[in-house]
């Protein structure tokens, strides 16, 4: 599904990837860990299309698309999806018509017809029992007012209702209580088909506990230096990174 050769990229002056290599097949979920400033959350930019971040040199390949050649725009009616870590707010505008304009613009490019009202409120529903999100958020204006579970929960819901092939879940259990991240990875889980594929990116094996990774990646210095199965992740949460510098050096 995606394939990442040799990918550098920067922000600004500062090179942060420095030959990225990655290959993730249909219906396999892959983790990303690493320190502060390894490079994990300028990968996700790198993949959606944040015009912040420049690729230097290496490709990035969808579903046989060079995705490089593509804007954020067409990424996201490709399939891609990116669950912030910090979710921002979108003052005056209700989840449910924000829903709504995003999901018939994908029909939209996808050459389907818009969906009917009644359609689209059937369609709410039942995404929304996935999530657990209360009805009262529909009516709110995008992510105001919403506490932290709140914001990551309708991030999950965002995914549902547009359906994508490819997810990047960025620090979704960032500022989560338990039972907030048994929730959004349960919502996830139930998301999970053996068409999609996603990139988990945590700090913590926790999140690993509920959304169990086919492969576990650490990124440091910008590069992918180690790889391995869910056992990595428990080995990091018990020693930290130190072991894995020590076998670099």
């Amino acid at each position: 599904m995606l394939e990442i050769k040799n990918l550098h990229a920067k922000v600004g002056d500062k090179e942060i990837l420095k030959g990225i290599n990655l290959t993730i097949g249909d219906g396999e979920i892959h983790a990303l860990m690493g320190t502060n400033g390894a490079g994990k959350s300028t990968l996700s930019n790198v993949i959606v299309g944040n015009p912040a971040y420049e690729v230097t040199e290496g490709s990035i390949t969808f579903n046989g698309q060079n995705l490089l050649t593509m804007n954020t725009e067409e990424r996201a009616h490709a399939g891609i999806f990116m669950s912030f870590q910090a979710p921002i707010e979108i003052p005056g505008v209700s989840m449910t018509n924000f829903m709504r304009a995003a999901v018939n613009a994908r029909r939209q490019a996808q050459g389907k017809e818009p969906l009917k009202s009644t359609d689209f409120l059937k369609l709410m529903r039942e995404k929304r029992k996935l999530v657990e999100i209360d009805q009262k958020l529909m009516n709110r204006s995008v992510n105001e007012g919403f506490s932290g579970g709140e914001r990551k929960r309708n991030e999950i819901f965002q995914m549902a209702m547009l359906e994508p092939t490819f997810c990047i879940l960025d620090e979704t259990d960032s500022g989560l209580d338990v039972d907030a991240l048994r929730i959004v990875a349960e919502g996830f889980n139930k998301l999970r088909t053996a068409e999609t594929a996603a990139i988990v990116i945590t700090h913590y094996q926790r999140l690993l506990d509920y959304i169990q990774p086919d492969f576990v990646h650490v990124l440091m210095g910008g590069k992918i230096v180690k790889t391995g199965t869910a056992a990595l992740a428990r080995q990091i949460e018990e020693q930290g990174f130190d072991w894995i510098k020590e076998e670099l050096a």
